[in-house]
Formats: C-alpha cells, sequence, structure tokens
C-alpha cells in the first residue's frame, strides 16, 4: 500500500480535505480479518482529512466466511447482508476515534425481504446518513437488488455532501438533483468489472464535475478475483471541473491502477462557486438558461428509450 497527497488552493479560502480508499476486496475468513484490512487502510489517512471514501461493496469479501459459498453462485454473495450490524459499529467507532466523516462505500442490507445497496455515513456522533441506490446495474439483477427512492445531501462534516454509487453517476439527472439541492461534493463509490466499465464511470464522473461544477470523487473496489469474488478494475481520484481554477484535464489527483492505496487532497470550495459566476464555462446556471428552448422539446425527454433490434 502506499499513499498520495496533494494540497491545492490559496490561504483564507475554505478549504476541505479528502482522503479516498482504494480497496483491495479479499475473501475474508472472519469479520475480525475484514476489520483489519480497514483498519490498516484507514492507518494511512490522515487524521486532519476531513471525509474518508471507501468503494462500493468493499464489505463483499465477507462471503468467504460461510462455507456454502462456493456452492451458492452471485446469490450467495446476499448473505453478508447477516454482518450488517458489525458494518455499522465498526465505522461509527472509527468515525468517533478518528472524528472524522467516514462515507463507507456500500454494503448489502436486506430490508422486509429486499435487498439493498446501502452507502452508510458515519462521523462522530455516529451513523448520520444512508443512501440506497437507486438505479441498479443489470448485473445486480441476479442478487435480486432492490432500487432505493430518495435522493438527498447530507449536511455532514464542513460542507455539504451527496452521494452517486456507481452507475448512479451515469444517470446525469441523480447529480444534477444532489447539486441543484446544495451538494459541494459528490461521493461516488463503485464497483466495475472490467476496464470499460471503470472508464464509463470515470468519464462519467468527470462529465457531472463539469456540469454541475462540482467535485466529484470516485473511489473503485479492486480485486483480483476468485470463485466468490468478481475482479475488480479501478484508479480512484478527485476530480474537479475543468477550469482557470484548476489543472486543465479536471483531476486534483489520482491514484495508480490496481493497486490498494489511499489519496489525498485539501480543494477549495470557494473556487466551486466563483466558477459559477465567473468561470470560462458556467454550465451550472446556463444548464437552466434556455428552458424555454428545452420545453419545447419535453415530451421527447420524457419518452422511454426505443428498442434495439437485430438488424
Amino acid at each position: 500500500m502506499h499513499t498520495s497527497i496533494l494540497s491545492i488552493g490559496g490561504v483564507g479560502m475554505k478549504e476541505v480535505k479528502i482522503s479516498v480508499c482504494q480497496f483491495e476486496v479479499k475473501e475474508n475468513r472472519s469479520f475480525e480479518e475484514f476489520s483489519q484490512q480497514v483498519e490498516a487502510m484507514l492507518a494511512e489517512v490522515p487524521l486532519d482529512s476531513d471525509y474518508v471514501l471507501f468503494p462500493e461493496l468493499f464489505t463483499l469479501g465477507l462471503v468467504g466466511v460461510f462455507d456454502n459459498a462456493y456452492n451458492a453462485g452471485i446469490k450467495g454473495l446476499k448473505q453478508i447482508t447477516e454482518f450488517r450490524e458489525e458494518v455499522h459499529h465498526l465505522f461509527a467507532d472509527l468515525a468517533k476515534k478518528r472524528k472524522q466523516v467516514i462515507i463507507a462505500g456500500s454494503h448489502l442490507e436486506e430490508r422486509e425481504g429486499n435487498i439493498m445497496n446501502v452507502t452508510s455515513l458515519f462521523d462522530e456522533t455516529g451513523l448520520v446518513g444512508r443512501h440506497e441506490k437507486t438505479h441498479i446495474f443489470p448485473a445486480e439483477a441476479g442478487w435480486d437488488a432492490k432500487e432505493g427512492d430518495t435522493l438527498e445531501v447530507f449536511q455532514a462534516g464542513p460542507v455539504t455532501i451527496g452521494i452517486a454509487n456507481c452507475y448512479e453517476v451515469e444517470i446525469p439527472e441523480i447529480s444534477r438533483i444532489l447539486a441543484l439541492q446544495g451538494a459541494d461534493i459528490i461521493f461516488c463509490p463503485s464497483y466495475t468489472f472490467t476496464e470499460a466499465g471503470f472508464w464509463r464511470v470515470r468519464h462519467c464522473a468527470q462529465a457531472r464535475a463539469i456540469e454541475n461544477q462540482v467535485y466529484v470523487v470516485h473511489c473503485p473496489t479492486i480485486s483480483k478475483g476468485s470463485l466468490l469474488l468478481p475482479p475488480g478494475y479501478g484508479r480512484a481520484s478527485i476530480i474537479s471541473p475543468c477550469d482557470m481554477r484548476w489543472s486543465g484535464n479536471g483531476v486534483v489527483v489520482e491514484a495508480s491502477d490496481n493497486t490498494s492505496t489511499v489519496i489525498t487532497a485539501s480543494v477549495n470550495i470557494d473556487h466551486l462557486y466563483e466558477n459559477r459566476k465567473i468561470g470560462a464555462a458556467t454550465t451550472f446556471k446556463d444548464r437552466t438558461r434556455r428552458d424555454d428552448l428545452y420545453k419545447r422539446y419535453e415530451p421527447y425527454s420524457r419518452q422511454p428509450a426505443p428498442s434495439l433490434t437485430e438488424s
């Protein structure tokens, strides 16, 4: 494991420090083994970071605890729902000790017979928010997953934040709704099984940062894959709009591919609001400037996507 730290912004500006944990999922034989892996990674996180992000479904390694997992197939992954309380206690305790906001990636939870992909947020007071993934990726259908119905922002830590879990960042409306509710930073945990899947999420995260003039923090799960676990491909990053205040490519800091690592950077929140007013591209407000035009074509936006047929 290695750590990368970057600081940007000006003196006296409102800066927020973010750490991103590019977590390698391995088959765990006990919850204690998983807990030790989490704590070893957090040891690489500066104590003055305001936010710490883990990736989507980084708890999947807990499936190795179950003796029947090898025979259960993809539906056997649902067994990790049994660790909901242990996961919550672990991160509530760590957030309290470290006095940081920890966005604990996501974990499968069972609610009224349904499996939900849930991101939980913790601070020094305990659990302060949860987000149920609203758009399930087709591969998740094998888990009988149910979609959430709520998009909200959270007043956790020094700024307002939102969650767009993996496939959700590929749906532009989600980030727009979060930005209009005041999100300064959108946290995007993800678990992509291929390089193409990673780049879909990454490119969309960069588009969402530009469209909404917010920071997007992308944290993928990595995994070498096994009989129980799908492979995970990724390169964690903290992404800004592409404008004069930041690097030309909009990348504040990024990790190496498929490496267990922590990256950290300080970002300037004031720069976002300045950019919305006087940036070269003022997309946040310009996306509604021609509402008269968009409304003329509103019936198109409400039509279902056309079916794909073979020629």
